[in-house]
C-alpha cells in the first residue's frame, strides 16, 4: 500500500477555521482559540459569514472569499453544512480537512448516508480527510506549534506520538499526562476515520524524525492484514524500528453462523485481537495507567538485552515483592558475580545484604546508593536495574534520584548499558526524587509491580525483536482435486461438507487422511470394514447432519461384520427418524485410529480480517478447558510454532510422566496446510478439525473427523 502524505495535515503554514467565533463554550472558539494562542508557526484565518473578526483576526465569510488556498482547513460547522464546505475545499484546491463536526456515522441512520456521501466528496476532490466527529490533532515540534483541536491543554514537547480513535478519552489523557510531566511529538484524535485512518497515521509516525514509540487507542480495525502487515514491518523490520503499544476496546461483529463449529464459537473479538497483535509485535495493553508507564520506559530507556534483573532497595520488604514481581512477569533475579559481589562487600557496610536484591538498609544515604550502582552497573550477568527508595526519616530522597540519574547518564553510549527504573515509593515525601528523575530520562514508578511490568514489556520487545524471521510454506497441492469438491457442494446447493468429502478435501492438502470408504448400506459396510481391516469406525454420512452424535450417527471399536452390519442398520435407521428431511447418503467406514494426543485445528472467516486459524487440545477438552491460540492466515512458520507454544498445556506435547514427546513437526504442518486451504478458498466459512491424532515424534498424525461450512451467497 503506497502510503499517504501527510505532512502538510502535520506541518501546514496555513489553517482556516471554518466556524470560527468568539462565542464562549463553543467549539469552533476553543479549536480557533488553541491556534491562536499556541504559538502556532503559521496563519490562520477564521471563517464566519456572520463576523468580520474573530479575536481580533480578520474574518471571511467563507473560503472562497478568503483569497487564498490554505493547507488544512478545519470545519466546526452544523452536521448539514460538512458536504457544501467540502465541496468548496475541493474546487479550491484544499488538500487536507478535519471535520471535528459530529453527527455522521456514530448517530446511525441518516448519520450513515451523509458519511458515505463525506468519502466520495473527499475521494472525489484528492482530499486527506480526518474524522469527521475527532478531536483534531497536535503538533508539538516548536517550528510547527499546532494545536488543531478543542482539547484543554497544549502537551508538552516529548517523543511519544499517540493515536485514539475516542475523542473524549484524549482529554481526559492530556490531562493525566501534563501531571506525570509526559510529552508527545504527535497527538492524533481521528474520530470515525472515514478516510484517513490509523493505518495512514502509522504510516506517517514510523516515519517521523520526532517519534520514537508510537500509542494507540482503538475501538476497531478495519484493515486487519494491512495493520499486522505494516505494524510488523514498524516494529520489527525498518532500519529505525519503534515499539507500538495498543488499548484495544470493543467486540467485533461475528457472523450469524459463528457457532456452527468449535472455532467460531470460541474466536471472540479478544481473541481475534490478540492473534492480530502478536503477529505486528503490538504490545496489548489493559489501561491507560499501563500504556503510559510502559511508553515512559521505551520512551526514555534503552531495551534491554535479556530479562536479567538487578534489584537495588534500602528496604527488605519490598525488595521481595519486586522479585516476586519479576517472577510472576517472566524477569530472572540472577545471582551476581563473583568479582560484583566482592565489589559490593568493600563498598557497604557489613550490615547491608551483597545478593540480589541488594540492599542497603534502611539508613542508606546517596553515597551508599552511588556506591552499589557503580558497581552493578558493570555487572555483566544483568541487563536491568531496578532501584528501590523507601522513605526513611534520615533519606535524602533528591540526592539519592541525582546519584541515579547520573549512572544512567555516564554509560548513555556503553554498548552493553543497562536499563535503569526506579521506584521512589511513595508520593508527597517522593515526589521530589521521582520528578527529578524523569527529567532526567529514567522512569519513575511508585510501587515495583508497576517498574517490573514495564521491564516486563521491554523484554517482550526485545524478544521480537530478536526472533529468527521466517516466511509463509507453500505446498504443492490438488488444488484441482478441491476445488471440484467445493463447486460441486456449492452447486448443490449446500452450505457444508459431509465428512467423506470433508476427509477428500483434506487429503488433497497434504493432510495426514488414514484410509476410509463409504457405503450406502449394512452389506456394502461390511465389505469396506474387510478392506480396511478390523477395529473400525462407522459414521453417519449426510449433507445435512452436522453434529453426527446428536443422531447416534458414531459407532466405535467395531471388531467384526456382524457389529458392523447391526452398527450400519442401526444408524441408517435412527438417523432417518430423527431427521426425516435429511439426504442419508450411507455411511463412512475408517479403521480405528491408535492412541494419540488429540489436537483441534479450525478456521473463522471474519467479515473484517478473513480467515482466522485456531489450534488447542482437541476432543472432550476443546469446550472443557478452551486452551486454544489464534492467528491469522497466512501464518509464516513461526507462527505456526508458537500457536502450539503459547497454549498453557503445552507441556503436554512434551516428554510427560514417561510419555514421548509429540511430533510438533506434525502440527506444524498441519497448521501450516491449512493456512495455504483457506487462503486459496475464500468460500470456506468455517472448518474443525476434530479430533486430530498426534502421535510421538517422527510417528506423525491423522486426521480423525474434520467439519467444513461453506459460503455460498
Amino acid at each position: 500500500m503506497t502510503p499517504r502524505d501527510l505532512t502538510t495535515l502535520f506541518t501546514p503554514k496555513s489553517v482556516a477555521v471554518l466556524g470560527a467565533t468568539e462565542r464562549p463554550g463553543a467549539v469552533g472558539e476553543a479549536v480557533f482559540r488553541n491556534l491562536l494562542h499556541n504559538h502556532y508557526q503559521g496563519v490562520v484565518y477564521p471563517i464566519n459569514f456572520r463576523a468580520k473578526q474573530v479575536m481580533s483576526v480578520k474574518a471571511a465569510p467563507s473560503l472562497t472569499a478568503l483569497g487564498e488556498v490554505v493547507d488544512l482547513a478545519i470545519l466546526v460547522v452544523p452536521t448539514a453544512a460538512v458536504l457544501p464546505a467540502i465541496e468548496e475545499c475541493g474546487q479550491l484546491g484544499v488538500k487536507n480537512v478535519s471535520v471535528i463536526t459530529a453527527g455522521f456515522k456514530e448517530v446511525g441512520g441518516e448519520g450513515i448516508v451523509l458519511e458515505n456521501k463525506l468519502k466520495d466528496l473527499v475521494k472525489k476532490y484528492g482530499i486527506n480527510l480526518m474524522g469527521p466527529n475527532c478531536l483534531g490533532h497536535i503538533n508539538t515540534d516548536p517550528e510547527v506549534s499546532l494545536n488543531a483541536s478543542f482539547a484543554r491543554r497544549m502537551p508538552i514537547r516529548g517523543n511519544l506520538g499517540f493515536i485514539s480513535q475516542s475523542g473524549a478519552l484524549c482529554g481526559a489523557i492530556l490531562d493525566y499526562a501534563a501531571a506525570k510531566n509526559i510529552g508527545f511529538s504527535k497527538f492524533i484524535s481521528f474520530g470515525n476515520k472515514a478516510d484517513v485512518s490509523e493505518i495512514d497515521f502509522l504510516n506517517y509516525l514510523s516515519d517521523d524524525p520526532a517519534t520514537d514509540v508510537i500509542i494507540m487507542y482503538l475501538e476497531d480495525l478495519v484493515e486487519g492484514r494491512s495493520f499486522i502487515d505494516l505494524a510488523r514491518e514498524i516494529t520489527g523490520e525498518r532500519k529505525k524500528r519503534k515499539p507500538i503499544l495498543a488499548i484495544k476496546t470493543g467486540r467485533t461483529a461475528q457472523g450469524a453462523a459463528a457457532a456452527a463449529s468449535h472455532t467460531g464459537s470460541l474466536a471472540g473479538s479478544d481473541e481475534v485481537y490478540d492473534a492480530l497483535f502478536a503477529q505486528a509485535g503490538v504490545l496489548r495493553v489493559d489501561t491507560v495507567e499501563d500504556l503510559f508507564d510502559y511508553a515512559t520506559a521505551f520512551a526514555n530507556q534503552p531495551i534491554p538485552k535479556g530479562n536479567r534483573v538487578a534489584i537495588l532497595t534500602n528496604a527488605g520488604g519490598p525488595g521481595i515483592m519486586t522479585t516476586d514481581a519479576c517472577v510472576r512477569n517472566g524477569l530472572e533475579v540472577p545471582r551476581l558475580s563473583e568479582p560484583t559481589l566482592k565489589a559490593l562487600e568493600k563498598a557497604l557496610p557489613a550490615m547491608a545484604s551483597t545478593k540480589n536484591p541488594v540492599d542497603v538498609v534502611g539508613d542508606a544515604l546517596h553515597d551508599r546508593y552511588k556506591a552499589a550502582l557503580d558497581v552493578l552497573v558493570t555487572e555483566p550477568n544483568v541487563d536491568s536495574i531496578i532501584v528501590l527508595v523507601t522513605p526513611q526519616n534520615m533519606t535524602d530522597v533528591a540526592e539519592i534520584a541525582e546519584e541515579v540519574a547520573k549512572a544512567n547518564e555516564a554509560h548513555k553510549d556503553d554498548p552493553d548499558r543497562k536499563t535503569i527504573v526506579g521506584t521512589f515509593m511513595g508520593s508527597v515525601d517522593m515526589a521530589c526524587g521521582a520528578d527529578l528523575l524523569k527529567e532526567r530520562g529514567v522512569p519513575s514508578y511508585k510501587f515495583p509491580e508497576s517498574a517490573v511490568r514495564s521491564l516486563g514489556q521491554m523484554v517482550a520487545y526485545e524478544r521480537w525483536l530478536a526472533r529468527p524471521r521466517t516466511d509463509v510454506k507453500e505446498f504443492n497441492v490438488d488444488t484441482t482435486k478441491a476445488k471440484s469438491i467445493i463447486d460441486g457442494a456449492i452447486a448443490d446447493g449446500r452450505t457444508q461438507l459431509p465428512e467423506i468429502e470433508s476427509l477428500e478435501l483434506l487429503k488433497s492438502y497434504g493432510f495426514p487422511v488414514p484410509a476410509f470408504g463409504h457405503a450406502a448400506d449394512p452389506e456394502k459396510a461390511v465389505a469396506a470394514a474387510e478392506e480396511l481391516g478390523y477395529p473400525v469406525v462407522l459414521k453417519i454420512s449426510s449433507p445435512d447432519i452436522l453434529h453426527k452424535t446428536d443422531v447416534g450417527g458414531v459407532k466405535l471399536n467395531l471388531k467384526d461384520a456382524a457389529a458392523v452390519r447391526a452398527a450400519a442398520k442401526d444408524i441408517l435407521e435412527t438417523s432417518a427418524k430423527l431427521r426425516p428431511n435429511a439426504r442419508i447418503w450411507g455411511v463412512t467406514v475408517e479403521p480405528m485410529s491408535k492412541p494419540g494426543r488429540e489436537v483441534i485445528l479450525g478456521m473463522t472467516r471474519d467479515p473484517r480480517f478473513g480467515p482466522i486459524l485456531m489450534f488447542g487440545l482437541g476432543g472432550v477438552y476443546t469446550e472443557l478447558l478452551k486452551d486454544v491460540s489464534f492467528r491469522l492466515a497466512p501464518v509464516r512458520e513461526l507462527g505456526a510454532i508458537r500457536m502450539v507454544d503459547s497454549l498453557k498445556t503445552k507441556a503436554l506435547f512434551d516428554t510427560f510422566r514417561g510419555t514421548p514427546p509429540a511430533d510438533k513437526e506434525a502440527i506444524y504442518d498441519a497448521i501450516e496446510r491449512l493456512s495455504q486451504l483457506v487462503v486459496d478458498f475464500p468460500n470456506i466459512k468455517e472448518m474443525d478439525i476434530n479430533p486430530m491424532l498426534v502421535y510421538p515424534a517422527g510417528e506423525g498424525a491423522a486426521v480423525v473427523d474434520a467439519r467444513i461450512i461453506l459460503d455460498v451467497a
